[in-house]
């Protein structure tokens, strides 16, 4: 298993498929499945039915999992990046190989 480098709470940018180019902050990470939850993107429609907690039911819009390796993180100044590790002091932290950012 990879070790995987976004974490949810992440701003990440489409870099390919479908949704290219889109932006929005990871939900959810399927480590399982290699696959995250962004906000926004990969919209699909869901039929319901009634229930207690929406007793009209009908067709719901929800957001599908995406796969990892077609999203790149983004820095604070909205720039894609890869992520490494490396030790400060003697906590592991990730940083941005681009902009060399503690993220």
């Amino acid at each position: 298993m990879t070790k995987l480098k976004i974490k949810s709470g992440d701003t990440v940018k489409v870099i390919s498929g479908d949704h290219k180019g889109s932006e929005g902050k990871v939900l959810q990470v399927l480590i399982d499945k290699n696959k995250a939850i962004v906000e926004g993107i990969n919209l699909v429609k869901k039929h319901t039915k009634p229930s207690a907690q929406n007793p009209q039911g009908g067709i719901v819009e929800k957001e599908a999992a995406i796969q990892i390796s077609n999203l790149s993180l983004l820095t604070s100044k909205g720039e894609t990046t890869r992520v490494g590790y490396r030790m400060e002091g003697d906590k592991k932290v990730r940083f941005s190989k681009k902009s060399n950012e503690v993220i």
